[in-house]
């Protein structure tokens, strides 16, 4: 049986997974999670601060503070 919050769920733990190994240096990262931080880079360099943190927060599933926090990681590396 397909259950769309566990597939949101998971989604999300992948996620932080993939920025974890990355933080650490790990070689693992997925697709998914390399072109979602692709797209949000794209935005970012476009000012566009306030719509990568909408892009984050509609791939992960994660909530405003969850998503603004990881966008503004993403503008210290």
């Amino acid at each position: 049986m397909h259950d769309p919050e566990l597939d949101r769920r998971l989604a999300q733990i992948e996620l932080k997974l993939d920025l974890i190994l990355e933080a650490l240096g790990v070689s693992g990262g997925t697709d998914t999670s390399d072109d979602l931080e692709r797209e949000a880079r794209a935005l970012l360099g476009a000012g566009k601060k306030i719509h990568a943190i909408k892009l984050w927060r509609e791939r992960t599933g994660s909530g405003l503070r969850e998503a603004k926090d990881a966008i503004e990681a993403l503008e210290r590396r």
